[in-house]
């Protein structure tokens, strides 16, 4: 029988009491089916993984206690996603493939174009914490709050910018990913030169500092704001091939190139 694995707040270690809120409650008790003397796999994203025994559990309320460590902490590569909301459903779809895919953080960015009016990342949150718990992740994504892309280039650092661009004059992705993985003391790029420095451990390629990979709305960026995002000296303005892909595609093609290629996979 599959053993449940669900995300807690609380401190893990031996003997660790965790109580349950009512949404996790429901998912183990009424969907899972567990009851008393069941196993569950707990994760908090500091303490690894922990076996735990449900010594209590009722429709409204259950309670576990930590047994053994499956696993101890680690994180994924730093890779961030930067995106354009879309419609609501497609938004979903970023989030929870961006989680599946180990993006170690995602930060929705308006746009010109940015056809969403509202971002609940309440909402964004809970659909990342239900694809890690689904995807054996031992930590959550960062869900960041949106802003307006200009107030996010008006205060972006040394970090490596992949700027997901459809101008013909961009680089193939792939090329761009393969010299970030095997790199060499200057990358030029249209913003300025990139230093590299080699990471065998995947962590903070790119720089030293990590990958943020942007990508647009539907309908693309504006012109000023493509032109704004080419002049950050860490931009690096890629393809993602011929075709015009839409956004949540862009967004899943985007992190499974960088993650074959510079990540963790």
């Amino acid at each position: 029988m599959t053993i449940p694995r669900l995300h807690v707040v609380d401190t893990l270690g031996p003997r660790k009491r965790i109580a349950l809120d009512r949404d996790a409650t429901h998912y183990l008790v009424s969907v899972m089916r567990r009851a008393a003397g069941d196993s569950v796999r707990l994760f908090n994203g500091r303490d690894g993984e922990w076996e735990a025994v449900v010594t209590a559990a009722s429709r409204k309320s259950a309670e576990l206690e930590c047994r053994t460590q499956r696993r101890e902490q680690s994180f994924p590569p730093d890779v961030e996603l930067l995106f354009a909301p879309v419609k609501k459903a497609r938004t979903d779809f970023i989030v929870e493939k961006a989680t599946e895919l180990g993006a170690r953080s995602i930060r929705p960015v308006i746009t010109a174009r940015t056809i969403a009016d509202r971002v609940r990342t309440d909402r964004l949150s809970a659909l990342a914490r239900e694809a890690a718990e689904q995807t054996e992740r031992l930590d959550l994504p960062v869900i960041a709050e949106a802003e307006k892309l200009d107030r996010v280039l008006d205060g972006w650092g040394e970090r490596t910018l992949i700027f997901c661009d459809e101008a013909g004059d961009a680089r193939p992705m792939l090329e761009v990913v393969q010299e970030l993985a095997h790199p060499t003391p200057t990358l030029p790029s249209r913003g300025g030169g990139l230093a590299l420095s080699p990471s065998p451990s995947g962590e903070g390629r790119g720089g030293g500092q990590g990958v943020s990979i942007l990508i647009g709305p539907e309908g693309g960026f504006a012109p000023e704001e493509r032109e704004r995002i080419r002049a950050v000296p860490k931009a690096i303005p890629v393809t993602l091939g011929p075709r015009i892909l839409r956004a949540d595609t862009a967004a899943a093609a985007a992190l499974t190139l960088w993650q074959a290629v510079c990540g963790d996979w």
